[in-house]
């Protein structure tokens, strides 16, 4: 039952001879995941402003962008969302999501600034981690310049941007440093063994397949070595009991799907608040690809709502 446009981009991406992305270099696979948007991608709509900060971080500085939605004062001091893109810790920019984050910064009403995380192989995991949490970390303390709240502040990201997002509100509940009012995880991988059963049924012909995945987490794991470490699989944190509440959104054609289900469900079996929505007839990546998937637009509006619930 895949929906009929993800059907017809499929076939096209066949039918165009797309190589996989497993078989390019990660350079070549960033060059390719960039283009891909102006094709996927629906145009990116007006905000009131866009502006290119830096956080210091671990190894230098991270390059951030914000976003202030349309209609918003200057000097307005307005909730945010700490966005962490996706692209298996190896592909993806800000350039990539720019369309996302302004779309969910106007239907919100809330500051959206976006991470540009050290990316794999050059930088292996915990890079990611530590540049999410030490940009979260430098947002939330210098809110009264970037005028946003601290006490009104989301994390979230798609695939391996949601992995990067619960990992910070893992560690952000176990320092008591941050507030955070909401995880908007987006098919988030919850799980580097990669055994759940979506792994299997989902593995091939859905763009996003297990050589695909074997190929990310070889970059950015460097091996098996890492697959239970919680900053790389946060459903294997020791508990989940008193995290910020979650909004969980999958795809039922993706192989991460049941990823995202049983973190939903670690969850709530704790007492934390979770709540799960799947797309069952998406494949991986639909929230970005508007322009040829409706029901792309119908899950950024979903999205949207979770932050105007949650922080304002």
């Amino acid at each position: 039952m895949l929906h009929p446009q993800a059907q017809a981009l499929l076939r096209l991406i066949e039918e165009k001879g797309v190589p996989p992305m497993h078989t390019l270099s990660p350079a070549d696979a960033r060059t390719y995941y960039l283009e891909r948007r102006f094709f996927t991608q629906p145009e990116p709509p007006h905000v009131a402003a866009r502006r290119d900060l830096q956080a210091p971080g671990p190894a230098g500085p991270i390059r951030l962008r914000s976003y202030r939605p349309l209609g918003t004062p200057d000097d307005a001091v307005l909730p945010v969302l700490v966005y962490f893109h996706g692209g298996g810790w190896v592909i993806g920019d800000l350039e990539t999501h720019d369309t996302l984050c302004r779309e969910l910064c106007n239907l919100s009403g809330t500051a959206v600034i976006a991470v540009d995380y050290r990316l794999a192989p050059e930088h292996r995991f915990p890079a990611a981690v530590d540049d999410a949490l030490a940009a979260t970390r430098w947002i939330s303390g210098n809110a009264s310049t970037l005028k946003i709240d601290a006490d009104r502040l989301a994390v979230g990201g798609d695939s391996a941007g949601a992995n990067l997002a619960a990992v910070v509100a893992l560690a952000a509940r176990d320092a008591g440093d941050l507030t955070i009012k909401l995880q908007l995880l987006i098919y988030p991988a919850t799980d580097q063994r990669r055994g759940a059963p979506s792994h299997a049924t989902n593995g091939q012909g859905y763009m996003l397949t297990k050589d695909n995945i074997a190929y990310f987490h070889d970059h950015y794991l460097g091996g098996d070595a890492h697959d239970e470490d919680w900053r790389a699989s946060p459903l294997l944190a020791r508990s989940h009991a008193d995290l910020p509440p979650a909004f969980v959104l999958t795809a039922g054609y993706d192989p991460l799907r049941d990823e995202g289900l049983q973190y939903a469900q670690k969850m709530s079996e704790a007492g934390s608040r979770a709540t799960l929505v799947n797309f069952e007839r998406q494949i991986h990546g639909f929230i970005l690809m508007g322009r040829v998937l409706d029901e792309a637009n119908v899950a950024v509006h979903l999205c949207a709502s979770q932050l105007v619930h949650a922080l304002h």
